[in-house]
């Protein structure tokens, strides 16, 4: 009896996984898609840096400095942003 209940939680299991399997490879992203999704987290990133200096140049009067360096830094996040995507989509 143990034998045949311990084949049948084995073809459970194995069926599971195949649907599983057969999920995935339905959902897997475009080309364009996955190349849309990283441009956008890099200019987002960018685009958000510019304007938190911008604000704060405009509050202190310290013209091009704070854009300047808030712009760098969004292109740093963005970049980091944009090697973590690319690492959980090797996944």
């Amino acid at each position: 009896m143990p034998k045949d209940s311990l084949k049948t939680r084995l073809e459970i299991a194995k069926n599971k996984l195949s649907k599983k399997n057969l999920y995935k490879n339905e959902e897997a992203p475009s080309s364009i898609g996955t190349a849309f999704k990283l441009s956008t987290e890099l200019v987002s990133a960018v685009a958000v840096g510019t304007i938190i200096g911008f604000i704060l140049d405009k509050t202190f009067g310290t013209k091009p400095w704070l854009i300047l360096i808030f712009f760098f830094v969004g292109v740093v996040a963005g970049i980091i942003n944009v090697f973590r995507s690319a690492k959980n989509m090797q996944k």
